[in-house]
């Protein structure tokens, strides 16, 4: 059984939706380990053996490369680890592949890092800074318009087949409203983030530990930093 120490955010989502994809169920393929990061267990020496930069999520393979046991951290790596392992949702000519991969890279350095910035200082950041939340809301809008665009004439994110860069991406969009998006502006992205959210094995892997986690900041909280309809006028 593939153990998986994560915890429900996006990075940890994108590797519990991919294991599903790939045909692995929870409790019958793999397990999973929760990381309360609020509490700060990815600092606990134990997880620190399988995840040095204390960032989860992080996967134990006992059947990894060569039949022996593997340990990964870094989400991106789990997901191809995994499409390598299952031979699913990476292409196996090169020109596909390369299309997908730079849309995984796209999301590694661009779509989390920034959208998670938008959501930090728009939301969680104990003080507003008006500066960086503009800053990093319109570089969220300006992301969502590359993605937009991307779609305009193509199923899927990297082309028209369903892949790991849409399993990459997805989770990422799930909190929409904390970025300052409105969807009215990204017809196209809209629709496949509809189709994406109905997939089966969507569902189930952005349900797991989804009970585990207490949001940082309550609506009373959120309304005297950001102002009653603050969001509306961005």
């Amino acid at each position: 059984m593939i153990d998986v120490y994560s915890w429900p955010t996006p990075n940890g989502h994108k590797v519990h939706v991919m294991l599903e994809e790939c045909g692995f169920r929870l409790g019958r393929d793999w397990q999973v380990h929760p990381i309360d990061i609020g509490r700060g267990d990815q600092f606990r020496p134990e997880f620190l053996k399988i995840s040095p930069n204390n960032k989860i999520p992080a996967l134990v393979d006992p059947d990894g490369p060569d039949g022996k046991p593997i340990r990964l951290f870094e989400s991106g790596a789990i997901l191809l680890y995994l499409a390598a392992k299952t031979g699913k949702f990476l292409p196996r000519s090169d020109r596909q592949k390369y299309e997908v991969l730079q849309w995984v890279m796209f999301q590694m350095g661009g779509v989390g890092p920034m959208l998670g910035q938008a959501h930090h200082f728009r939301i969680y950041a104990p003080e507003k800074i008006e500066y960086a939340v503009n800053r990093y809301t319109n570089e969220a809008k300006r992301l969502y318009g590359v993605m937009d665009k991307q779609l305009a004439t193509r199923r899927f994110i990297a082309g028209n087949q369903y892949s790991v860069a849409d399993i990459a991406i997805f989770p990422w969009l799930r909190s929409w409203q904390n970025q300052g998006i409105d969807w009215a502006d990204y017809p196209h992205l809209k629709d496949w983030f509809d189709r994406i959210s109905a997939r089966p094995a969507v569902m189930r892997g952005v349900a797991v530990l989804s009970d585990a986690r207490k949001p940082l900041i309550d609506d009373k909280a959120r309304q005297a930093l950001f102002g009653q309809g603050q969001d509306k006028k961005r």
